[in-house]
């Protein structure tokens, strides 16, 4: 990590973004970049994706995120900076909120 804080983000993401692939697509990106969070669709059809690591590698994955998988039409990611406590263990799916 090369002496860079951690940093966690809670990140949203809106458009055509339930049923292709996206909460895939983002767990693998998150693990590709050493990232530690989850991925999981919202109610209000929505993606919400948490993730820990260095701030240049979270700033890698938003805006992988912000393309999407090829299925997608991302209209919008809003991402937060998070204070509680940092994600550990890898990438996962977790079920809808």
């Amino acid at each position: 990590m090369n002496g860079e804080a951690l940093k966690t983000l809670h990140i949203f993401i809106e458009g055509r973004v339930q049923g292709v692939g996206y909460r895939e697509f983002a767990r693998r990106a998150g693990a590709r970049l050493g990232l530690s969070g989850w991925a999981r669709n919202r109610s209000n059809g929505a993606v919400e994706v948490r993730a820990s690591g260095a701030p240049r590698d979270l700033d890698a994955l938003v805006e992988v995120l912000r393309a999407g998988p090829d299925s997608a039409d991302v209209r919008g990611v809003r991402a937060v900076e998070d204070g509680g406590p940092p994600e550990s263990g890898g990438f996962a799916i977790r079920p809808t909120v």
